[in-house]
């Protein structure tokens, strides 16, 4: 290798100069290594300098070097679909970057995983990716195949993991979506049972009437006035159990004093649909005295007909809307990347969970108008908002408020908040609640990897930030997304 005296700057690699063994020694990476191997690894790298600002390796270029930061500060940047990921700038002599996978040679990715930029003026350590390789495979053979085998089984581990977290994740949203379907199924299957028989007898009451001679324009205006009825019982407000009552005796009364038998069984429906005693004795001026209980009786049917259609809708429209929520939960229809309402993503994530929310629980929702459609992969962003919610509903054991907000901050940050008042993440366990495998609940009922998928989830995927702030009574976790995709580089 030619060693290029008090040359600077430019391009990794092209530039620098010959580094003595004393100054790889004092990095802890190389600490341990005797003169000899010290020597050669002098021999076949060289030492560069970068000014502040100045980019040392770039995510996608062919990975060619591996570099050891000497002295300054450096910074890692990982570019992601929603724009770039920004690490903690770092002084720790010994620190590297660039072409380190270089050991596991063909298997080893061709390109740089990140980009490093000097943020000060800054000396490196360079050594080409092909000679890191050779070097730490002829030195470290057994290291190789420890670090190969961990890197595979970490893969492996990982995928399995992540897919657990998603079946458990799913199973909870299931159950949830079982209950909620449950419901107007159940109501819509009743309904249509007991409308065969309503249907029926309606029929019979009006043949009978047919059969009893009442004139065809009185039928008529019997009918309109059934008609009547439902429109006014679909815009009349609502009333209290207690006046239902009252007027349901009341009208019960008016109709036994009329000779209309089973009137107990007629005055609900007529009821329900806003039927009065007004109302009695206009159908009794139309149809006259001699067919006032066949009247009355096909009125009585024709009106909880009505009512029951209005329940089979009621319950289907239920049934499309937890529907179309599921399928905006799942995101089956949609490419994975897009822009997307935030605040669609979250009711239908709720919706997914309404079954699964205690009674005790509170839903209080704050969502900002203002907030605009962002850019992201909507499916992975609903498994965040299940996995905080999920957490949030535990945290409370039953009984507390759950607060959903959305909010936008300095014009460029989407803010999505999961509030609970559950007893609070104590500081001491703050800075680990993002870790793998870490969980503050008992043996099984846990992975410890819901907040760690989120964190990668928000942060890997969307260049975005997952924080909590948490005092008893009082936990938030906050997600930040930007409002706009980065542009491409």
């Amino acid at each position: 290798m030619t060693e290029q005296d008090n040359v600077s700057g430019g391009r990794v690699g092209q530039g620098g100069r010959a580094i003595g063994k004393d100054v790889l020694k004092g990095l802890f990476l190389f600490e341990k290594l005797d003169d000899e191997k010290l020597a050669l690894l002098a021999g076949y790298g060289t030492e560069q300098d970068f000014d502040a600002g100045e980019r040392i390796v770039k995510q996608g270029d062919p990975a060619e070097f591996f570099v050891v930061l000497i002295e300054g500060e450096v910074m890692m940047t990982v570019e992601t679909p929603a724009g770039p990921i920004a690490m903690s700038p770092t002084s720790q002599p010994g620190v590297y970057g660039g072409a380190f996978s270089a050991y596991l040679e063909e298997r080893s990715p061709q390109t740089y995983a990140h980009s490093l930029q000097a943020t000060k003026p800054s000396r490196f350590f360079v050594l080409p990716a092909e000679i890191y390789g050779q070097v730490i495979n002829e030195w470290f053979p057994m290291a190789v195949h420890l670090l190969d085998g961990a890197r595979i089984g970490g893969m492996a581990q990982r995928e399995l993991i992540d897919r657990r977290q998603r079946l458990t994740a799913l199973g909870t949203i299931t159950a949830g979506l079982t209950h909620e379907l449950n419901n107007p199924a159940a109501a819509a299957v009743r309904a249509v049972g007991e409308l065969r028989d309503k249907v029926k007898s309606a029929r019979e009451e009006l043949a009978g009437l047919i059969e009893a001679g009442i004139e065809p324009t009185r039928l008529r205006t019997l009918i309109d006035l059934q008609e009547k009825c439902t429109k006014s019982a679909s815009d009349a407000p609502g009333r209290s159990p207690l006046e239902i009552s009252d007027a349901e005796d009341e009208l019960s009364d008016a109709l036994e004093e009329a000779g209309v038998e089973d009137a107990w069984e007629l005055a609900p429906p007529l009821v329900g649909a806003r039927f009065a005693l007004g109302d009695l004795d206009d159908v009794r001026t139309t149809v006259g005295e001699e067919h006032l209980n066949g009247a009355m009786h096909w009125l009585a049917d024709a009106t909880e007909i009505s009512q029951m259609l209005n329940e089979v809708t009621d319950a289907t429209e239920r049934i499309s809307s937890l529907i179309a929520s599921a399928k905006q939960y799942s995101q089956m229809d949609r490419t994975p990347y897009q822009t997307v309402d935030v605040r669609e993503l979250l009711d239908s994530t709720l919706t997914m969970f309404r079954g699964k929310i205690p009674p005790g629980i509170s839903v209080v929702t704050d969502y900002d108008p203002e907030l605009p459609p962002i850019p992201a992969y909507a499916g992975e962003l609903n498994q965040v908002w299940t996995n905080l919610i999920h957490n949030a509903l535990d945290a409370m054991a039953g009984t507390g408020r759950l607060t959903v907000r959305t909010a936008v901050e300095h014009d460029t940050v989407a803010l999505i908040e999961i509030g609970d008042t559950g007893p609070g993440v104590p500081e001491s366990l703050r800075e680990r609640i993002f870790e793998p495998f870490f969980t503050t609940k008992s043996v099984g009922e846990g992975t410890g990897l819901g907040l760690d998928i989120s964190y990668r989830i928000v942060a890997g995927r969307h260049g975005g930030d997952l924080r909590v702030e948490s005092e008893p009574g009082n936990t938030r976790f906050q997600v930040r997304l930007p409002l706009v995709e980065a542009p491409a580089t």
